[in-house]
């Protein structure tokens, strides 16, 4: 059985730490690229990073680039996304999502339709 399981999330205030976790389960790990995004009440679902797990490449959204970090633990076959300076725009609700393209992914970043599994999410919410 597939599993994308995310952790990590709570209340933090501006300017704050988080690291969620995406721990997965039943498939190939290496084979695939793990993705970040997020939903915030009333807004679409927004990517906002990629690992690659074969060669550990990495991308990143504007919206979080120089304050997001995501790394593997290829071992424990878990992503983690560090999030420094958090703002209340970073409210959300944040999945993680697993590719079995990850080629496509320089060309297709974002696209849902590259990515076969999702996990079932965790919140985050920044309070000001």
């Amino acid at each position: 059985e597939v599993q994308l399981v995310e952790s990590g999330g709570g209340l933090v205030q501006a300017g704050g730490s988080l690291r969620l976790s995406c721990a997965a389960s039943g498939f190939t790990f290496g084979d695939y690229a793990i993705g970040w995004f997020r939903q915030a009440a009333g807004k679409e679902r927004e990517g906002i990073s990629y690992i690659i797990i074969s060669d550990g490449s990495t991308y990143y959204a504007d919206s979080v680039k120089g304050r997001f970090t995501i790394s593997s633990d290829n071992a424990k076959n878990t992503v983690y996304l560090q999030m420094n300076s958090l703002k209340s725009a970073d409210t959300a609700t944040y999945y993680c999502a697993a590719s079995n393209v990850p080629w496509l992914l320089r060309i297709w970043r974002f696209n849902s339709g590259g990515y076969r599994y999702w996990g079932q999410g965790t919140q985050v919410t920044v309070s000001s």
